[in-house]
């Protein structure tokens, strides 16, 4: 009986970590949903009064660029959400040197059929939400809304 309880409690100290590191990976397979599959929490919207809203939201209007097909051309105006109005201040700053040549480019990329419907219009905004967030000085970019939208063939 005494040589066998050493293997005894070898045996259950070892059943007890597996079934441990089994609970763990279960549940980081199944996970929260809380997080998306990068790894970062989703930003989260927070509903604002109309006067809020403005004082963090800057627009740009009349922006125009040529698609990849060389014979379409799209005008399109934007507003561009903040999470505070000191990350507003921030973006208006750079919006000429940086965030309007990122918008070019993301416009560069597409065709005509890539920018139609409303799926379209939500690649295009969730595409910049993505490229500009990491050019800010501080905050966040938390919504990108396209308010006017014209594609035309030259």
């Amino acid at each position: 009986m005494k040589k066998m309880l050493p293997w005894l409690i070898t045996i259950l100290l070892s059943i007890t970590l597996i079934a441990i590191v089994g609970f763990v990976v279960f549940d980081m397979m199944t996970g929260d949903d809380k997080k998306t599959a990068a790894g970062n929490e989703p930003v989260k919207v927070e509903v604002l009064s109309a006067k809020e809203r403005v004082e963090v939201t800057s627009t740009l209007t009349q922006f125009r660029r040529n698609l990849k097909d060389p014979e379409f051309v799209v005008i399109i105006n934007f507003a561009f959400q903040m999470d505070n109005k000191k990350t507003k201040e921030g973006f208006d700053q750079i919006l000429d040197i940086e965030v309007k040549p990122i918008i070019s480019r993301a416009l560069a990329d597409m065709t005509a059929e890539e920018l139609n419907g409303s799926q379209g219009e939500d690649n295009l905004e969730s595409k910049l939400l993505n490229l500009i967030n990491p050019i800010l000085p501080k905050g966040k970019l938390v919504k990108v809304e396209i308010t006017d939208f014209l594609i035309s063939k030259i």
